[in-house]
């Protein structure tokens, strides 16, 4: 008969510690990128966030045709940014509801670096270009460069 208690009583005590490691693991604030993109500028997004190293990024905010995906950055400093990834762009063939998506390996490069208006105390890259490793968009060159919104 002391088996089930002594059981019971073993089962408590691990709930109770996982309780407790649950609640300190909760009033713990998490790590986020935001410290690390306080000190280095950041790319604005169509919703007016702030990314830093973001895996995906919309361009075309208006209709979502062109998006970068995938991306691995392997440079992310005070002046500029490099990342590999894939631009996702709508053909708009026949129109583009009826579009089909392609797949286009790219580097995507960040610079210009300039205060932020909506927080000038964080700065945001303001240029993007994108380097096409082969094929590329109907009607695009081989390297694209696209200021971006502030």
């Amino acid at each position: 008969m002391r088996r089930p208690v002594l059981g019971t009583v073993i089962g408590l005590g691990a709930a109770l510690l996982l309780t407790a490691g649950m609640t300190t693991a909760s009033a713990t604030p998490p790590t986020t990128a935001a410290p690390q993109a306080a000190r280095h500028p950041v790319l604005v997004d169509c919703s007016w966030h702030q990314r830093y190293r973001p895996t995906d990024f919309i361009l075309a905010c208006g209709d979502g045709n062109s998006r970068l995906a995938g991306m691995h950055w392997v440079r992310w400093n005070d002046t500029s940014a490099v990342a590999q990834g894939v631009n996702w762009v709508n053909d708009c063939k026949p129109y583009c509801a009826a579009g089909t998506f392609h797949r286009y390996p790219v580097t995507v490069r960040l610079d210009r670096p300039t205060a932020w208006k909506k927080h000038p105390d964080v700065q945001q890259f303001t240029r993007l270009s994108l380097t096409y490793a082969g094929a590329k968009p109907e009607g695009f060159t081989q390297v694209m460069t696209i200021p971006l919104w502030n």
